[in-house]
């Protein structure tokens, strides 16, 4: 829950693309981060993988005009649509994009290559036909928001009860490395966002924070078989919040275009 995913990444990078906020080479470059390529399979017209420039062009002048973010999980398809291949990619993945206003998304397939210490992680992005469909379970802002701050009120006094808030050198360590991300001033989202979506992701990430201290280094005084139980109890409805959080974080950009497209409409 910590890291951003990939599919955030894309996503926010291009939509601002489309926005015309950033430039094709900026925002591929952005996409790509620590990794060493991205590139793009299955895409209409090509035969073979090709770069995230071209695709990103290609995909646009088909017709998609935002991106949304999928993160699903076993037993709760968030973000997805449809039809069933896409879905069972996406669920192997855990995460995928889908195009607004056209009919194709992209699963990211991560493979590593090299030595101990010197590793590259190389990802390729399967283009997949999608149902153009209401994306399954994704909250509007304000609910994620709302939602995000009973949840962690919630978890934090039952993790407080349990003795299994994380703590050692390990989540400390954890934390300041968090806090030193954030000080260096990194984009938690691409240009164009509005500040909700900036207040909701930022969220919605240190409570990911909070879940992956919990599970990796909490177990505190929870060492009998029902009080980890009870920990799992406490944590998977918070992961679930978090999750939604991000996906209606990344999602904005899209959703602001809807509103206005009916508005046009007279809805």
């Amino acid at each position: 829950m910590l890291s951003e995913p990939r599919s955030g990444r894309l996503a926010a990078w291009g939509n601002a693309l489309l926005a015309g906020a950033v430039s094709p080479d900026d925002a591929a470059l952005a996409i790509v981060g620590e990794d060493a390529v991205h590139r793009v399979e299955g895409l209409p017209g090509e035969a073979a993988p090709v770069g995230l420039t071209l695709a990103l062009g290609r995909l646009r002048r088909l017709g998609v005009t935002g991106w949304r973010v999928a993160l699903p999980a076993p037993g709760h398809p968030l973000g997805l649509s449809g039809p069933p291949k896409f879905n069972a990619r996406a669920l192997e993945a855990e995460e995928a994009v889908v195009g607004f206003g056209a009919p194709y998304g992209l699963v990211p397939e991560v493979s590593e290559a090299g030595p101990e210490g010197d590793v590259h992680v190389e990802v390729v992005w399967r283009c997949l036909a999608v149902r153009e469909a209401p994306p399954a379970d994704v909250p509007s802002l304000g609910e994620a928001e709302r939602e995000l701050a009973e949840a962690l009120r919630d978890a934090t006094a039952v993790l407080t009860r349990l003795d299994v808030a994380a703590s050692g050198p390990a989540a400390d360590a954890a934390r300041e490395a968090y806090r030193a991300r954030a000080e260096v001033g990194r984009e938690v989202l691409a240009p164009g966002y509005p500040p909700r979506a900036v207040r909701v992701l930022e969220l919605a990430q240190r409570i990911g924070l909070l879940v992956d201290l919990a599970y990796d280094h909490g177990h505190g005084g929870a060492v009998s078989a029902s009080e980890m139980a009870a920990r799992g109890e406490a944590l998977r409805p918070v992961e679930r919040v978090a999750r939604r959080a991000q996906v209606a974080a990344y999602n904005a950009y899209v959703e602001e275009r809807e509103r206005e497209r009916d508005g046009q409409r007279g809805y």
